[in-house]
């Protein structure tokens, strides 16, 4: 029997990246340094935008900036030096101003960590702002 990751609700917003752990990524014992899931976790939300036709600096160059308003990880057991992963991505939710994600990691089907953040959208001022209708509008079936 081929093993596979779980499959996503129908409607679901997500992509799957792979990423190889880099020896400069890992600390003493090998293993991955526990800030970097959180660099993983953007190049995911960075990978996924991209899928849907945009880049960050497309959002950016017009007048959108999303700050990260809160992220958590949880941490099931360790990615090692040279370990290919499979991250996962997914949009649970928007809002007006904010999107929400969740993460998956996964080292050959088995889940090394889940996370979740929150992006909201402001001006260049520093002040709320709507998100952009193509964002706005992508949410998973909730």
């Amino acid at each position: 029997m081929t093993q596979a990751l779980p499959v996503p609700a129908p409607g679901t917003v997500f992509g799957d990246i792979e990423i190889r752990v880099r020896y400069a990524e890992t600390d003493r014992m090998g293993l991955l340094h526990h800030a970097n899931y959180l660099v993983y976790f953007e190049q995911g939300r960075i990978e996924l935008l991209r899928s849907m036709g945009r880049t960050y600096k497309d959002v950016e160059d017009e007048g959108y900036l999303l700050v990260l308003a809160r992220i958590e990880v949880k941490y099931k057991r360790p990615a090692r030096y040279d370990d290919v992963l499979t991250l996962r991505t997914i949009v649970e939710r928007t809002t007006g101003v904010r999107i929400e994600h969740r993460y998956e990691l996964y080292c050959e089907y088995k889940l090394l960590a889940e996370g979740s953040s929150t992006l909201a959208c402001i001006d260049r001022e520093g002040n709320p702002q709507a998100l952009p209708t193509y964002l706005a509008n992508r949410t998973a079936s909730l």
